[in-house]
């Protein structure tokens, strides 16, 4: 099958909410803690993923892929996120979780993870502790991607690379883990339906020393990975 016409660039901001997902519980507190969730990994309950395969919207073989989602053990958990620069091929500019295509030199998902985010932005692995990996997420573009979850022990020093991170962010876990900030949208193109979700995320002032907020627009496979994520948590 051809796709002879490619996703139009388009602002996510401007597509209509259809509901947000405020009648959901949010994950306890008491399950968000770095113990917790090494209890959980080590003793995962059955629970359904809820986001899986995009609709394909490039044609293009698949290809594996692994993203860290780091969560920074400072006195609540955050998770650490990426904004990619303008100018790359796939996905330029939107929020995503370190990471990138599998090497045939790498070991497995978690190694593809580790190398990438220490490429990206400097992570070292000495200060990630891995807990365990989601299910896949294949992506729009083809990407097979597999979620590595990982406790990281603050004192790091970041290196973003330039070519590929425009911005380093951290968002508190209880934020994300919180349905009420999971919003639905949809939108049809070439006879295509898609959905998506969104968790925008506004910084609070003191932590830009700007003078003014700045929201970080998290969607797409990103956003459909936390929903994830926030199913397994709360299994």
């Amino acid at each position: 099958m051809k796709f002879t016409k490619p996703l139009p660039i388009f602002d996510p901001r401007s597509i209509p909410v259809l509901g947000v997902d405020g009648h959901l519980a949010g994950v306890a507190r008491e399950r968000l803690t770095p113990q917790a969730l090494r209890e959980r990994f080590r003793a995962p309950p059955v629970w359904t993923p809820e986001h899986s395969v995009e609709k394909k919207f490039e044609d293009r073989p698949p290809a594996l892929a692994a993203v860290l989602l780091p969560l920074v053990m400072r006195d609540e958990l955050t998770l650490l996120l990426t904004e990619r620069t303008l100018h790359l091929r796939a996905h330029s500019g939107q929020i995503a979780f370190p990471g990138g295509r599998t090497d045939e030199t790498d070991v497995d998902a978690v190694d593809t993870a580790l190398r990438e985010a220490h490429e990206e932005i400097g992570l070292p692995r000495a200060h990630v502790e891995v807990l365990g990996t989601l299910p896949t997420y294949v992506t729009g573009t083809a990407f097979i991607v597999t979620p590595v979850v990982a406790l990281v022990t603050p004192g790091f020093v970041l290196k973003p690379n330039p070519d590929e991170v425009a911005d380093i962010f951290e968002v508190p876990l209880g934020y994300l883990m919180n349905p009420a900030h999971h919003r639905r949208h949809e939108m049809e193109f070439d006879g295509v339906t898609r959905q998506w979700l969104s968790m925008p995320y506004t910084e609070a002032l003191d932590t830009l020393g700007s003078g003014a907020a700045r929201e970080r627009y998290i969607w797409g496979a990103t956003a459909g990975m936390l929903r994830n994520f926030y199913r397994f948590l709360s299994a």
